[in-house]
């Protein structure tokens, strides 16, 4: 068998045991390693087995995940963002559908200092929801918000996803960091938008809030207890931006603001502090593992050609940047729909990356392209992990069909971000562009 032919032999051997849910860190290593054993024998698979994992992980720009991910773990079990929603919601109340308003753009609040699409939808689930049903709101609305929202912390950084694409695809980790940030928000703001169009239409949906009347001086007095959470974005993102620090600095500053700042408010204790770390070193060795998997699938497919093969095929064609993506697009959306977002990601950079490569296009949009259609992958049924926390949480108060149904609206305001993302792709270069 050819070494091309072995290629898609194992990838298609990959799909199935991922469609039967084996670990994805599990599988890439494993069909990696025996595909390179068939086409270059043993000596050269346990090489690469040997090798590839410490010059993978001993990576320099990769220290930022375990940065981030602490950062977000002492925000969460400090009640940093307690007082977010409550504070959203006196400002915002009076608008139509006032508390999914609020919620939406807390949750984008706690997405940028958690980066942790899965910890904003928990927190938004335990907080927001409740509230929103207990004013009589419709439960797929309160809770289609509060699932859709958390999805923010993906593409905001600090993002543990956009660190990862940067790494595979050898672009700027502080360029793409900061990309993320005006699709972010303009994703926050159509979602206002839809939600705000629905309950117009609709009031049923949201009723008015009615003990939202509060002087200017009391509306000013709730942010009080939220300073800290500013501090610590613009403490991070700003140090990016302005490039005093790399990625990787503004990680390990962003873990020394929030430890300082939740000090100073005196809301971390020793547990806490011992939690955090568990927590972040689990998610560290759980986001290790499969992007080592990954970096192997990548050199197995390097053996093979296919990288070769596909970007030659697409030069030859004459695919313009704008197919490609449409193509990319649909593959996405049919693979988030099954596979778990990450693998998802980092299953096919090894196929995408040469063929972005070959048509010239440009990295940093690209990657928050990709980003985008994994949050939306954590969407959709069957699998929509975010659903899943969200269903969790709600146990027996919300169904699971409300919820999709929910989410639904919200992958629909997905269609508007995604398609001016990719007709204008200033919208996400105009920042990186700034700091070169």
């Amino acid at each position: 068998m050819s070494p091309l032919a072995t290629g898609f032999v194992g990838l298609g051997i990959l799909f199935v045991l991922l469609a039967i849910r084996m670990p994805v860190g599990i599988v890439l290593s494993t069909v990696s390693f025996f595909g390179i054993w068939s086409i270059r024998g043993f000596g050269a698979a346990f090489g690469t087995l040997k090798s590839i994992p410490y010059d993978f992980a001993a990576h320099w720009t990769l220290s930022a995940i375990p940065m981030f991910l602490l950062m977000g773990a002492i925000v969460a079990h400090s009640g940093m963002t307690a007082g977010l929603f409550q504070a959203m919601r006196v400002w915002l109340g009076w608008l139509p559908g006032g508390l999914a308003v609020a919620t939406n753009f807390a949750g984008a609040g706690f997405a940028a200092a958690s980066g942790s699409s899965l910890a904003t939808t928990a927190t938004l689930g335990r907080i927001a929801v409740p509230e929103m049903l207990r004013f009589g709101y419709n439960p797929g609305l309160a809770t289609g918000v509060a699932t859709a929202v958390g999805t923010l912390g993906a593409v905001i950084p600090p993002s543990i996803v956009i660190v990862l694409y940067a790494i595979f695809a050898q672009v700027p980790v502080g360029q793409v960091l900061i990309a993320g940030v005006i699709p972010g928000l303009l994703t926050a703001f159509v979602y206002a938008g839809l939600i705000i169009t629905r309950c117009t239409l609709n009031p049923d949906l949201a009723p008015r809030v009615a003990d939202e009347h509060r002087s200017l001086l009391d509306k000013v007095k709730l942010l009080g207890p939220i300073w800290p959470l500013p501090i610590l974005v613009v403490g991070v993102i700003g140090g990016i931006y302005s490039g005093i620090t790399t990625a990787t600095e503004a990680g390990a500053a962003g873990v020394v603001i929030a430890l300082v700042l939740s000090l100073l408010q005196r809301r971390l204790t020793l547990r806490g502090l011992v939690d955090s770390l568990v927590d972040s070193t689990k998610s560290t060795a759980t986001l290790l593992l499969v992007a080592i998997g990954a970096a192997l699938l990548t050199r197995f497919l390097a053996f093979t050609g296919i990288p070769t093969f596909l970007s030659g095929a697409v030069e030859a064609g004459g695919t313009s940047p704008i197919a490609i993506i449409l193509i990319v697009s649909v593959a996405y959306l049919v693979l988030g729909c099954f596979l778990d977002p990450l693998g998802v990601l980092l299953l096919t950079l090894p196929i995408l990356l040469p063929i972005f490569h070959a048509t010239d296009m440009n990295l940093i949009w690209v990657g928050i392209i990709l980003v985008k259609y994994i949050e939306i992958g954590m969407l959709t049924p069957p699998v929509g992990l975010n659903v899943f926390v969200m269903k969790s949480i709600m146990g027996g108060r919300v169904s699971l069909i409300d919820i999709f149904k929910g989410v639904s609206w919200f992958l629909l305001a997905e269609v508007i971000v995604m398609a001016l993302l990719i007709a204008f792709p200033s919208i996400t270069l105009f920042l990186p562009n700034f700091m070169n």
